[in-house]
């Protein structure tokens, strides 16, 4: 673990260029260090993803959480996350710009060890696996309750999220992490059966855990569904992963 960190926002180009504003931290010390790009969930790039990814410096990692919500200006992250879902979100196509520009920007620093993974809750973690299967370069990933890989209803698909992520299991590269609570709707267990059956077909490296007495979001302190156990056993098994195909 380190205690000394350096913690900034910073500056980098997102998807077509476009220079936007990230959460970056890593370990005080030359390195190398390994990269997480850390996605942020749909209510926002508020504090509890600014505290994810120093929680990831802690134990080692470059971490870096961009704000795809940026085009919608400063302020409250409850506000602006309202603003952005009633706009329907920020497109697949933006989302894979900028989270391959942060990729990009991790490893560019002098303390990186080039090799980097993404990580995201709730709508963050369909947009890991989406970047996951369509990025290059994606050394490993992490899918903490992803809402809506697969889709029970074509329909519910949109100009901005125009796919399902789980089209693109095909096209997975890297090894897999997905953490579940099996009080969650969305997914649910059939959704997250479907999914590890498909990954398993494939010969996807991958492993899943799933809770009970957890739902959607258990990782999150600030709200009711903080489940505080089966988070604090979760989140050694996202360490131990990102270690052991990062570091």
């Amino acid at each position: 673990m380190y205690r000394d960190l350096i913690c900034r926002e910073i500056r980098f180009k997102g998807h077509e260029g476009v220079e936007k504003n990230a959460y970056y931290a890593r370990p005080d010390g030359p390195g190398p260090f390994p990269g997480v790009a850390f996605i942020h969930h749909i209510p926002g790039w508020n504090e509890v993803c600014i505290e994810t990814v120093r929680r990831l410096a802690h134990h080692g990692f470059a971490a870096i959480s961009n704000n795809l919500y940026a085009a919608y200006g400063e302020g409250d992250a409850d506000d602006i996350g309202a603003r952005a879902r009633a706009e329907g979100g920020v497109s697949d196509e933006q989302m894979l710009g900028d989270v391959a520009g942060a990729m990009a920007y991790l490893r560019a620093q002098p303390q990186a060890n080039g090799k980097v993974g993404i990580m995201g809750y709730c709508s963050g973690g369909r947009q890991t696996f989406l970047a996951g299967a369509r990025l290059p370069n994606v050394n490993a990933f992490v899918d903490c309750w992803g809402g809506r890989v697969m889709v029970k209803d074509r329909s519910a698909l949109t100009a901005k999220q125009p796919v399902a992520p789980i089209d693109y299991a095909k096209d997975i590269k890297c090894p897999v992490l997905g953490i579940f609570g099996n009080d969650d709707k969305e997914p649910d267990a059939e959704q997250v059966n479907k999914t590890e059956e498909i990954l398993k077909n494939l010969g996807v490296n991958y492993e899943f855990h799933r809770y009970d007495g957890a739902g959607h979001a258990f990782f999150d302190w600030s709200r009711p569904a903080y489940r505080p156990e089966q988070a604090m056993d979760a989140w050694p098994k996202v360490i131990a992963f990102f270690n052991k195909n990062l570091a």
